[in-house]
Formats: structure tokens, C-alpha cells, sequence
């Protein structure tokens, strides 16, 4: 058993003074002290003493490839760029990736993650073919090659298998340029399958479904998709959902109503859901969602960068709506700043702010921590998020020597690391046990950047042939 004491940590009621974790050879912790005097009187007994402690923070969202073609569609190439003209430049970056580039991708971007604070990743997959259209031999392939990059890289993973399999609402056929997500019901069970009993004994790693969105899963398929989801046993289900307005306005056509009022009336959506994005989505469906205990992970950056719309936050959070945060599109690595976000829009959109404070916790960093640690376990569908005896052994130990944390107490910590601090504020973090993290460094951090920088420059090559 180890053991490690914080001057501060955010436990699950709150920041507590002199906290003492002890941590299972399983990975798992044991127990948690609060105003312990283990820091004192039994100091040789430590196995690390330390400033600030968080629990680890979830990424709910990522599509691991893109992380590789970020800032290659900055560019305006039609009259009007929006989502579905970048759209392009990501469905021709894909048809390029190999799964050695799939796996070199995901390492590196594993890294990123863990540096900055990130302790599980859920990979909302789709990338499953060749570059073709035709099915590899071993259909989960690409599936492997991201849960290798995990196991190489530390980093907990919730993996995500997702049906693709129309390009819109009318049930059009997928595009050419989308052969490579296309697959059946059946074809995706089995991938789901392999990589569940891959990762079976993986303390770190699950996996669960995913619908990519209504328009590319008709309802016959969405059904048949649930169905297998019991037959395999996996909790956690994901589905983009009114990204968009024109997807809210082909879903009304198609299917008489808006995308979350459709999966409301017809969709068994409970707490092993989380739909994300949900931007553009009505205050009455707000409070329904948030009443069936269904997450919403939010992507701040990516919808800000994509310019995809605001989520109706504050109308969901009041209603008892979980809320989670992911990087998706990864133009950002940093959870620091996909809160910064959060609750910037919110301010912006209400001419106010401190939005995600509450009487419970009026220092917002705080609040905006505490709701994803209340997510966590949801959407991961693992026991983290939280600093409490049963959970991963996954926390974040700050960086407080800059000049700017000077003076602050253990409530402003967040506020400062979030609002003012402006660079990474992470200087350990642990998954599981283990230290993936040390002084701001990854210890695979070299040889993952090498064979990433060197997949760069092949795709380049590649895309420019």
C-alpha cells in the first residue's frame, strides 16, 4: 500500500486541509484522510507529500485521428466555411491513416492529454476501414490500434465502437468519402466483443456504443443497435445529437421531431447515455434530458471552432443535468481551457458572470471541477472522477510554484489555474497507481513525440501526392 499526503485536496464534499490517500497495489484507493496528522508524525511512512490534489479529470469526447489535422482546415475555401465544409479536409485526412498512423496518433495524443490533466479518455470511434471501403481481416483493427496507444501510454480509456451507416436523415447511402465508417450492426457487435475481452482484465480500460448521430443510424438500426448493446453487457452509450441547426431542421422533416425530442419519445435514454454537443436544443427538452440522468458532454473549443452554437447550460445544470467536458476535434489539448470556454459562451450569451457558481460553491473553478467529477463515473462507465475510497487512483497534483498561485488559498487555486493562469498547471498526475506523469513529463514522452512527428511528415507526403 502507498501512501501520499496533500496540504489540500478536492474531495468529493469539498476542498479538506492535510488529506492522506492511501492507495491499493491494485491501483484502487483505499482510504481517505482528511486533517491527518500522517504528514507530521510519521513522515518516513510517505510516499509523496505534495501542494494540490485533484481527482484526475475526464475527456468525454475525443476522435483521437483529428488530433493529427489540426490546423489544416483554417483556411476559407467556399463562400461560407462552416461545419459541413470542414467536414471535407477531415473526410479526406481520414481516407490517408493507416492503423500504424492510428496508433502513433493516439499515443501522442495520449500524452498531450495526460500532461495537461487528463487522466481517462472516452474514444468515440469510427475509423474502422480500409482506406477502400473494405473491411480489414480483423474488423477492430483500427479499435486495437487506440487501445495499444493506451496501454503504451497510461492513459484510462473508455472505448467507444460506432455505428455509421447513412450520410443523412433521408437515408441516403455514405458518400465515397465516408467508406471507411460504414459498417452493419453485426460487424460492429463483433469489434465491440473483441475489444471488451481484450481489455476484460484492464483495470483502466471498457468499452461501451455509440450511435454517431440520428442522421447516420436510422431507427431500425438505432434499435437493433440497443439490442446488441444488452446482449454484449457494456454500460456506457454515446450519440452527437442537434450539432447543428440544419441536422435539427432534416430531423424534423424525416422524423417529425428534433433530435433529443426523438430520442426522448423513442430511445430508452437513462444514466448510461451522454449525448454530446446538444447545441442547439429547446429548454423544455433541456429539463426532460436532465431528468432522464443523462450526461451532456460538452466540446467547447471544437464547437467554438467549428461554430456549431451554444448549449443551453445553465436551463439543463438547474434541472439536475450531469455535464462532462471533451476535447473531440482536438484543437485543444487542454482541459483548462475547454472550462475557460464553458464558462466564457455562458457568460458572453448572458451578459454575466461567475454563471457556474453556486451558494454550494461559489468560487466557479470549483464548481465547473465538481460537476465533472459528479459525471465522471457515467460516462466512463468506470469507477473515477472522484477521491473516494473504490475509485481509480487517478489525480492531478498542481504546479502552484508561479508567481500567480502565490497567496492563494486552496478555493482560488481553480479559479487562478482556470481563468488567469494561462499555460499548464499540471505538474503530476497519477492513473491508476501509477505516476504517468512526473515534473510536467511523461516518461515515454520522447520516443511517442519522434514516431508522431515522423507519421506527420508521411501523411504530408501523403496528402500532397
Amino acid at each position: 500500500m502507498a501512501r501520499y499526503f496533500f496540504d489540500h485536496a478536492l474531495l468529493p464534499d469539498g476542498w479538506a486541509d492535510n488529506v492522506l490517500i492511501t492507495v491499493a497495489p491494485g491501483g484502487a484507493i483505499e482510504e481517505v484522510f482528511a486533517m491527518s496528522d500522517a504528514g507530521k508524525n510519521d513522515e518516513n511512512a510517505i510516499d509523496g507529500r505534495f501542494a494540490v490534489a485533484l481527482p484526475g479529470l475526464v475527456n468525454a469526447h475525443s476522435h483521437a485521428f483529428q488530433r493529427a489535422m489540426a490546423g489544416l482546415a483554417e483556411f476559407r475555401g467556399t463562400a461560407r466555411d462552416t461545419f459541413w465544409s470542414w467536414r471535407e479536409t477531415m473526410y479526406r485526412f481520414a481516407l490517408a491513416l493507416t492503423p500504424e498512423d492510428q496508433f502513433a496518433i493516439s499515443a501522442w495524443l495520449h500524452v498531450e492529454l495526460l500532461k495537461h490533466g487528463y487522466t481517462s479518455l472516452v474514444e468515440f470511434h469510427y475509423l474502422h476501414n480500409q482506406p477502400d471501403g473494405r473491411p480489414y481481416d480483423d474488423p477492430s483493427l483500427m479499435s486495437q490500434a487506440t487501445v495499444e496507444a493506451a496501454a503504451e501510454t497510461g492513459i484510462g480509456l473508455t472505448h467507444l465502437p460506432v455505428l455509421y451507416m447513412t450520410a443523412d436523415l433521408s437515408g441516403t447511402p455514405l458518400t465515397d468519402r465516408q467508406r471507411r465508417f460504414g459498417l452493419d450492426v453485426d460487424t460492429l457487435a463483433r469489434i465491440t466483443e473483441r475489444v471488451r475481452d481484450a481489455v476484460r482484465d484492464e483495470p483502466d480500460m471498457t468499452t461501451g456504443l455509440a450511435a454517431h448521430s440520428l442522421r447516420a443510424v436510422p431507427p431500425a438500426a438505432m434499435t437493433a443497435l440497443l439490442d446488441a448493446r444488452r446482449t454484449l453487457g457494456v454500460a456506457p452509450f454515446h450519440i452527437h445529437v442537434a450539432e447543428q441547426k440544419q441536422e435539427v431542421e432534416d430531423c424534423r422533416t424525416h422524423l417529425g421531431r428534433p433530435p433529443v425530442d426523438w430520442l426522448l419519445d423513442n430511445a430508452p435514454v437513462d444514466g448510461n447515455w451522454t449525448l454530446v454537443h446538444g447545441t442547439h436544443v429547446s429548454d423544455r427538452a433541456c429539463a426532460q434530458l436532465a431528468g432522464t440522468g443523462a450526461a451532456v458532454a460538452l466540446c467547447p473549443t471544437t464547437e467554438g471552432n467549428l461554430g456549431d452554437g451554444i448549449f443551453p447550460l445553465l436551463t439543463f445544470v438547474n434541472a439536475g443535468g450531469a455535464i462532462a467536458i471533451g476535447s473531440d476535434s482536438h484543437v485543444s489539448v487542454s482541459p483548462w481551457e475547454e472550462l475557460r470556454w464553458m464558462e466564457y459562451v455562458q457568460r458572453l450569451h448572458r451578459q454575466e458572470r461567475n454563471v457556474m457558481a453556486t451558494s454550494a460553491n461559489p468560487h466557479t473553478g470549483t464548481a465547473l471541477v465538481q460537476h465533472l467529477s459528479r459525471s465522471a463515473a457515467q460516462v466512463t462507465g468506470r469507477p473515477v472522477g472522484r477521491l473516494a475510497a473504490g475509485n481509480r487512483a487517478d489525480l492531478v497534483v498542481l504546479d502552484t510554484a508561479p508567481g500567480q498561485f502565490a497567496g492563494r488559498r486552496a478555493e482560488q487555486v481553480l479559479d487562478t489555474a482556470i481563468f488567469a493562469a494561462h499555460g499548464n498547471p499540471v505538474r503530476h498526475v497519477m492513473v491508476g497507481g501509477k505516476w504517468r506523469v512526473t515534473d510536467g513529463h511523461h516518461v515515454q514522452e520522447t520516443p511517442i513525440g519522434d514516431r508522431y512527428r515522423k507519421t506527420q511528415r508521411n501523411l504530408a507526403a501523403r496528402l500532397a501526392s
